[in-house]
């Protein structure tokens, strides 16, 4: 880590032409992943990143620089070449700054990278075994474990000075079952801020069997039939729907720009009485839980959506500087090769009181979807499409049997009015989040959700 001399030294050589605002953020990320493909260990890679990202403002425009050299007489260098591109008039400022304590929400019991390989490998092994018992029609499972540890220093020219340390594990179960024509997959991940813990914890047993049931149960399954239909989308990883097609339009990064659907709507009802939508940066241990973003603002616990009124938006510094309101700790990057801007931490349709079974019985005919798969969005429109990775038809208020193929298609911000019931079954799931400031830890979240009508396409 820098000198508190060295900081303060190159914030000000940053600031010498006019600049108001300027920050460091330096990083020290270690990282290991394993890959196991076929019941053998495919490779082991572990590595080390470094560097210090130096960003500038003046009003409303920004500069952003990095480099690997953390010497002083270096960063000096870098930010007094940034400084020339901010422009402005030639000025002398003195910076003075004070360590800051943080709340550590995410307490670490076992280190990760203190845990032998052998240990690691034994898991992985344990998992893939499980996964193919399961049916002699699971042709291929493939483990994945990795771990990350981040130690991160931000300070800028208002005097913060502040330091972090970020631990991340988690692990993936993917099993693919085949026939003569047909191939399904099945794959969880789960993962957390907290370190070998979360391997010891988890019931590896349980979840290798309903990754190779998954896949198994769509190989055997009809294809799926198209239309609009009411559809129920269950707890956890369903939450990528709100995620993809309403949480980055929330996303000051877009707001700011007026690139959203929900700019300049605080105060309106935006979706039905029964929605209450929310970021939490702060539950502890959470796999988008951080004590502090990057910027070095505290995290919080930011309400969207308030019973279907819009009440606020994610800010960055930047951001709100464009909107004229504050951070509300929501900037994130994915190392210090990026400059930081407003992105989720965990995302969730907060829970409610309807009984899933109550939801299925509601339902003449349309589709429960049990798990979500990938898709696209349109930020700007809420325009989505998304796969299904597992559902299965309703018919006169009972689940009957699987389909597959199915896509779900619609617009975000449409969907937040049509939804009629909210379950009081909340869970979450894990994901990577890419936008411009880089690939982001993130959770999605809600209890199951029934959506009066969704276009649901198929393969055709």
């Amino acid at each position: 880590m820098l000198k508190q001399s060295t900081i303060s030294n190159v914030l000000t050589a940053a600031l010498s032409t006019g600049g108001d605002f300027a920050e460091i953020y330096l990083e020290d990320a270690y990282s290991a992943n394993i890959y196991l493909v076929s019941s053998k260990i495919e490779s082991a890679l572990s590595g080390r990143d470094y560097g210090v990202g130096i960003r500038i403002f003046r009003g409303l425009s920004y500069v952003y620089v990095y480099t690997n050299d953390s010497s002083e007489d270096n960063l000096t260098k870098v930010a007094k070449e940034a400084a020339k591109a901010i422009g402005g008039d030639k000025q002398d400022i003195t910076i003075s700054m004070m360590k800051q304590d943080i709340e550590n929400r995410n307490k670490i019991l076992i280190m990760p990278n203190t845990i032998l390989k052998t240990e690691k490998t034994d898991f992985m092994k344990i998992a893939d075994k499980y996964a193919r018992e399961y049916s002699k029609e699971i042709s291929q499972v493939e483990v994945t474990y990795a771990e990350n540890i981040k130690d991160v220093l931000i300070a800028n020219s208002e005097g913060l000075y502040i330091t972090d340390k970020r631990v991340r594990t988690r692990f993936f179960i993917e099993a693919v079952a085949k026939d003569n024509t047909v191939m399904q997959t099945g794959r969880l991940a789960p993962g957390a801020s907290k370190g070998f813990e979360l391997i010891k914890e988890s019931d590896i047993e349980s979840i290798s069997k309903e990754v190779s049931k998954m896949a198994v149960t769509m190989l055997h399954a009809e294809e799926c039939p198209s239309g609009k239909m009411p559809v129920i989308i269950e707890n956890g990883f369903g939450g990528v729907i709100f995620h993809e097609a309403c949480g980055h339009g929330l996303e000051a990064t877009f707001v700011a720009k007026g690139n959203s659907v929900f700019a300049g709507r605080i105060g309106e009802k935006v979706a039905s009485d029964v929605v209450t939508a929310i970021d939490d940066g702060t539950l502890s241990n959470e796999w988008g839980s951080l004590n502090i973003d990057d910027e070095g603002t505290p995290t919080r616990r930011n309400v969207l959506i308030e019973n279907g009124i819009l009440k606020g938006y994610m800010i960055d510094k930047l951001n709100g500087r464009r909107m004229n309101m504050d951070s509300t700790g929501s900037s994130r990057r994915e190392s210090y090769r990026y400059a930081p801007t407003s992105r989720m931490t965990n995302t969730f349709i907060a829970k409610g009181s309807s009984k899933v079974e109550d939801m299925i019985k509601s339902v003449k005919k349309g589709l429960y979807c049990k798990r979500m798969a990938g898709g696209s969005v349109d930020p700007a429109t809420g325009e989505f499409n998304f796969a299904l990775l597992e559902a299965y038809l309703i018919e006169n208020g009972r689940i009957t049997k699987p389909v597959r193929g199915a896509t779900l298609i619609g617009n975000g911000p449409e969907i937040l009015t049509k939804i009629e019931m909210v379950g009081d079954n909340f869970g979450f799931d894990q994901g990577m989040c890419g936008s411009v400031s880089g690939s982001i830890p993130v959770n999605v979240g809600q209890p199951a959700i029934l959506v009066s009508d969704i276009t649901v396409g198929d393969r055709k």
